[in-house]
């Protein structure tokens, strides 16, 4: 069966991440909006170290999707293959929208992102993590990007008589490109923390236990140092979700697997046909970039349906972030600003509520009646 409303455009977003949740909300008085996600909650993954370490955040950072949209449909199912305008769920379902954004974002290791389906399943899942990070002496991060560093001042914060090693191939924290400053003050802030960094050299091997769980770990370097934990968390990994993507849109793929956008972020070679957030090769992997996509891509949707005003181009953003070590601690590199965010300064943006507020505001519609 295909289903299209004719009362007004039908748009479809496909995935319910910071870009896609915030596309279908500004959305959703002007269209007839389907939100596609195989969860039943939108997660903030923003905060989702701050609950490991403290699972008493869980219940702040599941939204239900049902708590989204006023007037449009939430359907907890999955792309399986699109083409162009055409989409197939997992269900059989089928969905010929007149506009389609794709924003199924990206997979990581947990706990950064969830592996579990469902709120409540993926809730467990961070209680026995929990529960086997307590129980832990020695812990291993292998990774030293942002979740690395965010995850050691996360345990050093709420366990600090745990012993955290920081292991990358990197000889530096934090690759990419960012002022030296950043890294020497997250350096500073990590050794005052007491974690160690075992830089510049990789893995033999990876740890044969699975990560998050309570086991030995026994792995070495290339360099020869031995490396002992109780358990071990991998904090390296993104992978852009495209699979779904059939015939002209995955054509659009670059070597990477990202989908190739113009600056109005539409697929390359596609009219009504968008890609925003992690699986946009628009700007990083950042859930600020995504949201700021989406309301873009949002607001020149509703200019192509109202007639009012022209499309407005996507600006990439100039070098930014900010790495919370903890609720008091971090450092960060904010555009128009001279010299790096201090503690304080990471403290008082994400460090103390990791911006909470800001998704929870989103999932403000009334509970439908009968919802499970």
């Amino acid at each position: 069966m295909v289903e299209n409303a004719a009362a007004r455009p039908s748009v479809v977003v496909l995935g319910g991440g910071y870009g896609g949740s915030k596309a279908a909300k500004v959305l959703d008085d002007v269209a007839d909006v389907t939100l596609v996600d195989p969860s039943d909650a939108f997660m903030h993954n923003v905060a989702a170290l701050r609950a490991l370490v403290q699972p008493d955040w869980l219940d702040q950072i599941y939204l239900p999707y049902r708590r989204l949209l006023n007037h449009g449909r939430f359907l907890r199912d999955r792309a399986v293959a699109v083409d162009g305008r055409q989409v197939t769920l997992a269900s059989g379902q089928r969905l010929e929208p007149d506009y389609l954004i794709l924003a199924t974002g990206s997979s990581y290791p947990f706990p950064a992102k969830s592996d579990v389906p469902d709120a409540e399943g993926s809730k467990a899942r961070t209680r026995d993590a929990h529960a086997a990070l307590a129980g832990a002496d020695r812990v291993l991060l292998v990774g030293a990007g942002p979740v690395g560093l965010e995850l050691a001042g996360e345990i050093k914060t709420s366990f600090p008589g745990k012993h955290v090693i920081l292991a990358d191939v990197s000889p530096d924290i934090l690759p990419g490109a960012y002022d030296q400053e950043l890294r020497d003050e997250l350096r500073r802030q990590l050794g005052e923390l007491g974690v160690e960094l075992k830089l510049g050299s990789p893995l033999r091997e990876l740890p044969s236990a699975p990560p998050a769980t309570a086991a030995p770990v026994a792995v070495a370097t290339e360099a020869g140092d031995k490396l002992t934990a109780d358990i071990w968390f991998r904090c390296f990994g993104v992978t852009p979700r495209t699979g779904y993507l059939r015939g002209s849109l995955a054509g659009a793929l670059d070597a990477r697997g990202y989908v190739q956008v113009d600056e109005h972020l539409r697929v390359k070679g596609q009219d009504r046909v968008f890609a925003i957030g992690d699986i946009a090769d628009a700007d990083l992997n950042m859930a600020g970039f995504a949201g700021a996509q989406g309301e873009l891509v949002a607001a020149n949707i509703r200019a192509l349906i109202t007639g009012d005003g022209e499309p407005a181009a996507y600006e990439r953003w100039p070098t930014v972030i900010l790495v919370p070590l903890g609720p008091e601690g971090g450092a960060g590199q904010l555009p128009g600003q001279d010299g790096i965010a201090g503690p304080e300064m990471a403290a008082e943006i994400k460090g103390r509520t990791m911006l909470v507020e800001r998704s929870a505001a989103l999932f403000d519609a009334p509970d439908p009646a009968g919802a499970a």
